[in-house]
């Protein structure tokens, strides 16, 4: 049957199994949106304020279900306005598939009206780029993207399609569920080398042989539903878990072995364990900065064993002893029956003394400190809540105080620390998760960025909650303003509107002012109980810091603890 470029594209989408796009129209895609239109009950359209929550939205769609995200854009500012958003996923392997349109194919290169090289532009941000220059080769273009995106180490993957080809006619046939799963096959033995047993022994004889190990957990437990060989792992081992910003959710906050949070702004015990342990087993994480701090102290005394999907990233920050590459469900499913189980570790002890160290601010007398609002959340929200978050002081306040259990229930943007992220994200996950309580942790620096998403969130009736933790500061920034720069805040403090409780209310949801642990108490109770679309004002100290803090340059455990 022969359809046009943009059917081809709806039947592509449709095949992949996509039921929802976020987007933004415009002169280049107006044939796709047509035929978004025509299909609207096979797939659903959200019309967003910006493309880069669009790009926010796709990417919270699937951090949320593990499902590629979708995106569509015009060509020139439209597609550009993705690069945030494209890159934020890329950084933090989040499996999107971004089309935008661009000129007609007779136009490209010659700066045309609205012409962007976008797959040039995205080309370090991406995992692969196409440019469909033939309606012939759309069908195929798109199926690859999705297999790529999709396989592996995840990631975003860009589809570039000129006008003239979504509306020039070709014949279509669909792509049987046999001949996709063998592509989706084809592509994943790439990233998984055969293991031998020689190599499962080893890494094993080096665990047993260890005294005191340390389980270092990334998102790549969680992108490879590793969660459960993770935490057999952890208690055949007895060893403690620490959790990168991403690795949140992959085992349970509330655990016994867990020590929280490490690096930069970690627990104190997940920092002494990394600098104390004979055995980092480091599990799909890439030992960025914010964890190791300065490199040749980490982990001085430890020898590390890396269990990664992306060969690249084996011995790029920190060299390993041995390294065990492919998908790490697999690899725990066959290394785990080798590993000894223990009645305890040598250090157990050790650690349950260190997570009784905290700064004496996480106990402070305020009238509404971090700790409470998250603890508050966590008792009155259900279990299975989504929380979503901006980048800044309040992000770190959510991943010290806030106790994930399950994976998927913490998304944030780690890799690049996109202010602005957040606000599309919830959308995303509202979006995969009718029923599901979706709560936004926003900082009024970064919730300014994309605030006119509140139009989005109102017309579709989300029923997220949006906590806006007011300190009238970009904190992150003011907190090393006063701890290395004499005090000297420049260009941090937000005095000036807008209203946030007005703003929410002229976009037409509930808002609340909290000012004390009372009022946020009522707050709170008040905007669950509506299920409609929320937003809720903290006013928080400005001079509330993240502790603790390891200063730039120092080792890990050489940590700010007081103010």
């Amino acid at each position: 049957m022969n359809y046009s470029g943009a059917r081809i594209l709806i039947e592509c989408l449709a095949e992949q199994g996509v039921d929802s796009v976020f987007g933004y129209p415009g002169g280049s895609v107006i044939a796709i949106y047509d035929e978004l239109h025509k299909h609207a009950d096979r797939i659903k359209h959200y019309l967003t304020a910006h493309e880069q929550g669009a790009a926010h939205a796709a990417d919270g769609y699937a951090r949320a279900t593990g499902k590629p995200g979708v995106v569509i854009a015009t060509s020139g500012p439209g597609a550009t306005n993705l690069v945030t958003g494209i890159a934020t996923a890329y950084m933090d392997s989040v499996p999107m598939v971004a089309i935008t349109g661009n000129v007609p194919v007779s136009l490209l290169g010659k700066d045309s009206f609205q012409e962007v090289d976008i797959a040039g532009i995205t080309m370090p941000i991406t995992k692969h780029s196409f440019i469909v220059k033939d309606v012939k080769d759309l069908a195929r273009c798109l199926r690859s993207a999705f297999a790529i995106a999709t396989t592996g180490r995840k990631g975003p993957v860009l589809v570039d399609i000129p006008k003239d080809v979504t509306m020039a006619l070709c014949s279509w046939e669909a792509q049987s569920e046999t001949e996709r799963a063998k592509a989706l096959a084809a592509l994943e033995a790439r990233w998984q080398p055969p293991l031998g047993a020689t190599e499962l022994a080893d890494a094993a004889a080096m665990i047993n042989a260890s005294k005191r190990p340390l389980l270092y957990a990334g998102g790549g437990i969680i992108s490879s539903g590793a969660a459960p060989e993770l935490k057999e792992l952890a208690e055949r081992l007895k060893a403690p878990v620490a959790l990168s910003l991403m690795g949140h959710g992959a085992f349970p906050a509330a655990h016994p072995l867990c020590t929280g949070l490490i690096g930069m702004h970690g627990a104190k015990a997940s920092n002494m364990a990394a600098s104390r342990a004979d055995l980092i087993i480091a599990l799909g994480t890439r030992f960025s900065d914010r964890v190791v701090g300065n490199v040749a102290s980490f982990a001085s005394a430890a020898g590390v064993l890396h269990i990664d999907i992306d060969p690249a990233e084996i011995n790029k920050n920190i060299r390993s002893g041995r390294a065990l590459k492919g998908n790490i469900k697999a690899i725990l499913q066959a290394l785990v029956p080798l590993v000894r189980a223990r009645d305890s570790s040598d250090w157990n002890g050790d650690i349950d003394a260190w997570k009784q160290i905290r700064p004496s601010s996480h106990h402070a007398d305020k009238a509404l400190h971090p700790r409470f609002i998250m603890e508050e959340i966590h008792a009155r929200v259900p279990s299975d809540a989504i929380i979503t978050t901006e980048v800044g002081q309040h992000q770190m306040w959510t991943a010290q105080f806030y106790p994930f259990s399950a994976p998927r229930s913490f998304i944030s943007s780690g890799g690049l620390g996109t202010m602005g992220f957040g606000t599309g994200a919830a959308m995303g996950a509202q979006v995969a998760y009718p029923a599901r309580q979706i709560v936004h942790i926003a900082g009024d620096g970064s919730f300014r960025m994309n605030c006119a998403e509140l139009a989005t969130i109102a017309h579709y009736d989300l029923p997220i909650l949006i906590v806006v933790m007011n300190n009238g500061t970009l904190g992150m920034v003011r907190q090393w303003q006063s701890m290395f720069f004499d005090g000297r805040h420049s260009a941090t403090t937000l005095n000036r509107p807008p209203d946030f409780v007005k703003l929410a209310d002229a976009f037409g949801l509930a808002a609340w002012r909290a000012t004390d642990a009372s009022s946020f108490k009522e707050a709170l109770a008040l905007a669950l109980e509506s299920r409609r679309p929320c937003l809720i004002e903290c006013a928080i100290d400005i001079d509330e810091s993240v502790l603790p803090m390891v200063p730039s340059g120092k080792a890990i455990e050489e940590q700010i603890l007081e103010p």
